[in-house]
């Protein structure tokens, strides 16, 4: 279950009752979207159903059971959602516009690249900077996910920048190879690996191109500064040695 603070309410009024439940917002909108596959217990604050979620007063049963069919509160909860509306405070909605905000950010730094750069990624300062430039404004109420084109449109007249995937070779030496390989194979798609006659491991990933600086950091990190990496630029070298 959540805490209180994290929850929202949804409301649903019928047959002249009123029904409150206190669930995540964002597993309340996967639902009204028809996209949650979570579990119930995990994304709300009260295994119940409210009249008045605020004084914890609770409907009558037979209310419960004429709008619903049954008094069970987790077969009645997702109907609430599903029906009802979202009920959300000044100051939830601004905590959810924040939180959403730090994401959308992430998700674009972690991607984007600066074309004019040869392809250098942007740090999240710069998005931020440029968002507010634009006057992009954060829905609270919708995914990370569905704002990405509107945010990208509102960047590229204030910015050079383009989602992008970047591959990259990299040869661990054999002193670090053993461990090391094990975090880097995981990075992102590994599209081939050999174990060199000396012991070392070389590997070709893909990902995202602004994560490049996060990739670097973390072969460095494992090997003290001696891996080797480059950069693919012809997808053919895939497939040679």
């Amino acid at each position: 279950m959540i805490s209180l603070d994290e929850a929202v309410t949804a409301r649903l009024e019928s047959h002249g009752a009123r029904f409150e439940v206190l669930i995540d917002p964002d597993a309340a909108l996967a639902m009204k979207r028809g996209e949650f596959d979570g579990e119930l217990e995990d994304v709300i604050a009260a295994e119940d159903v409210f009249e008045d979620a605020s004084r914890g007063d609770r409907p009558a049963e037979s209310d419960l059971e004429k709008v619903f069919g049954t008094t069970d509160p987790m077969q009645i909860i997702p109907e609430v959602v599903e029906r009802g509306e979202i009920q959300i405070t000044a100051e939830q909605r601004r905590e959810m516009q924040e939180q959403k905000r730090k994401q959308l950010i992430n998700k674009i730094a972690r991607n984007a690249v600066n074309p004019q750069m040869d392809d250098a990624p942007h740090p999240p300062e710069r998005i931020e900077r440029a968002l507010e430039q634009a006057g992009f404004k954060i829905d609270p109420m919708e995914t990370v996910e569905s704002q990405v084109d509107d945010a990208l449109d509102a960047l590229r007249p204030v910015i050079p920048i383009r989602f992008a995937e970047v591959t990259i070779a990299v040869n661990l030496p054999a002193e670090y190879a053993g461990s090391a390989q094990a975090r880097v194979r995981t990075f992102g798609d590994l599209e081939r690996e050999e174990w060199t006659n000396d012991g070392g491991w070389v590997g070709v990933l893909t990902f995202p191109a602004g994560m490049q600086n996060d990739f670097y950091d973390l072969v460095n990190d494992l090997t003290s500064g001696e891996a080797e990496t480059r950069i693919v630029k012809d997808k053919d070298e895939l497939n040679t040695r």
